[in-house]
Formats: structure tokens, C-alpha cells, sequence
């Protein structure tokens, strides 16, 4: 093999490897609002926040941001269901912080969950002390990419 040959061949490896290592990574994103509240809740649920999740493979990377809570936040969980309703919590996620903070986790999708991302029916919770059962939620979406 010339040396010529071998540099254009170890270039199109290079190039191959990094278009498929691209190819296979798709960005998410979530707008963290309040949950569905009754007069009762409106002194236990307020706050906004933002979360980014990195698909790679099958492993789901979730980083976030969250402020203006009523109490302290106690957990972060991904979840599935279809927009709008509440599912099951699927994993849990690091929260820190009181009533700002930010959240994170790492998540091994099955093909049932990953195919739940795909019809934008995964979405994060926080929850707090005075809202156990939810404070903000936001479902995944995919995120544009930028020209």
C-alpha cells in the first residue's frame, strides 16, 4: 500500500467515525413550569427552570436549572407519559439546592423508554417540600440546531 493510499483511507476512517459518533447524538430540551394546580396549591407551587438532555446512544445526559420555588426542592425524576398527564417516575435524578438550583443525571434508556422520547412522552419533575407530588415538570423536546 503507497503512503498516499493509506493517508486517504485513515482520513475516510477519521471522517466515517466521526460522522456516525454525530449521527448518533440528538439534543433535548425542556421548559420547567408549574404543574396543573387547584386554588388550594397556590401557595406551595411556584418557580420556573430549564433543562437540557443529550441523547448518545442509549444513554440519556440531563443537566438543569431551576428558581423561584415556594420550598425547598427534594427530588428530580425523569418520567414517561404523554404530554400533559402524569406517568411513572422512570429514573431519579440529582437535585441540589433549595429553592434554586440545578439537577442532573445519567439514564440507560430501554427500547420502550427511548421510543417514549421519541413521541415526546418523557418529561423531568422537581418536586418540593411543600409539593410532593410535583412543583415544575417539562416535557423533552428535540432540540433545533442552530445555522
Amino acid at each position: 500500500m503507497t503512503y498516499r493510499r493509506a493517508c486517504v483511507l485513515g482520513a475516510a476512517a477519521v471522517v466515517g467515525l466521526c460522522t456516525s459518533a454525530t449521527a448518533q447524538t440528538r439534543t433535548f430540551a425542556a421548559r420547567l413550569s408549574v404543574v396543573p394546580i387547584t386554588v388550594a396549591m397556590q401557595d406551595s407551587v411556584a418557580g420556573r427552570g430549564a433543562a437540557t438532555a443529550v441523547l448518545t446512544g442509549n444513554r440519556l445526559t440531563i443537566d438543569g436549572t431551576f428558581e423561584g420555588l415556594r420550598s425547598p426542592a427534594t427530588t428530580a425524576r425523569l418520567h414517561v407519559a404523554p404530554r400533559a398527564l402524569r406517568g411513572p417516575a422512570i429514573a431519579d435524578l440529582a437535585v441540589s439546592g433549595t429553592t434554586r438550583g440545578t439537577l442532573k443525571g445519567a439514564v440507560e434508556l430501554n427500547d420502550e423508554e427511548r421510543g417514549a422520547l421519541e413521541k415526546l412522552s418523557l418529561y423531568v419533575q422537581i418536586n418540593s417540600e411543600k409539593a410532593p407530588e410535583g412543583n415544575l415538570w417539562g416535557w423533552l423536546f428535540p432540540q433545533e440546531v442552530k445555522r
